[in-house]
C-alpha cells in the first residue's frame, strides 16, 4: 500500500505544473482574472469532489459536525485557494520550473520542520542523515534552478 500511496504522491505532483498552465489558459478565457480562475477552479473541484463522495457512498449528515471543528481545522480550504490563485498567477511570470522548484523547496523546509516536531498529530520523523543530505540537495536544486544562470555568469563560466 506504500508504493500505491508513493506513487499518488508523484502523480500530484506531476498533475501541479499541469494544473497551473489550465489555470493560467482558463485565466485568459476569463478576461485575465486570476481571482476568478482560482474560483472556477475550485468549484470545479468542490463538484469533483461531491461526485466521488456520492460514489463513495459518503455520509452526507456527517457534514454537520464540521460547526463543532475549531476554526483552524477550516483554513485547508484557504490554503488551497491561496495555492490554486498562487500557481495561476506565478506559472506565467516565473515559469514552471523556477516556480515548482520554489514551492518543492519551501514544501521541504516546512516539511522537515513539521515532521520533526509532529505537527498536528503526524507521527514525528527524525531528521536523519539522508534526510538532511535529501533535503540539503533539493535546497541546493532550487538554488540552482532560480540563480544557477547568474552564477555562472558571475563566475564567468556561462
Amino acid at each position: 500500500m506504500r508504493t500505491i500511496h508513493a506513487l499518488f504522491a508523484l502523480a500530484i505532483g506531476l498533475l501541479i505544473p499541469l494544473q497551473a498552465a489550465v489555470n493560467n489558459q482558463l485565466k485568459i478565457t476569463l478576461a485575465g482574472s486570476t481571482v476568478l480562475a482560482a474560483l472556477v477552479s475550485f468549484a470545479c473541484g468542490t463538484l469533483t469532489l461531491a461526485v466521488v463522495a456520492l460514489a463513495l457512498q459518503e455520509k452526507w449528515g456527517d457534514l454537520t459536525q464540521v460547526t463543532q471543528a475549531p476554526w483552524w481545522q477550516l483554513t485547508g480550504g484557504t490554503m488551497g485557494a491561496l495555492f490554486v490563485f498562487g500557481t495561476t498567477l506565478l506559472a506565467p511570470r516565473l515559469g514552471f520550473t523556477v516556480m515548482i522548484a520554489l514551492i518543492v523547496g519551501g514544501q521541504t523546509l516546512s516539511s522537515i520542520a513539521f515532521d520533526r516536531v509532529g505537527l498536528l498529530g503526524i507521527p514525528v520523523l527524525e531528521l536523519t542523515g539522508p534526510r538532511t543530505i535529501g533535503a540539503l540537495l533539493t535546497v541546493i536544486g532550487v538554488l540552482m534552478v532560480n540563480f544557477g544562470d547568474r552564477w555562472l555568469a558571475f563566475t564567468g563560466r556561462g
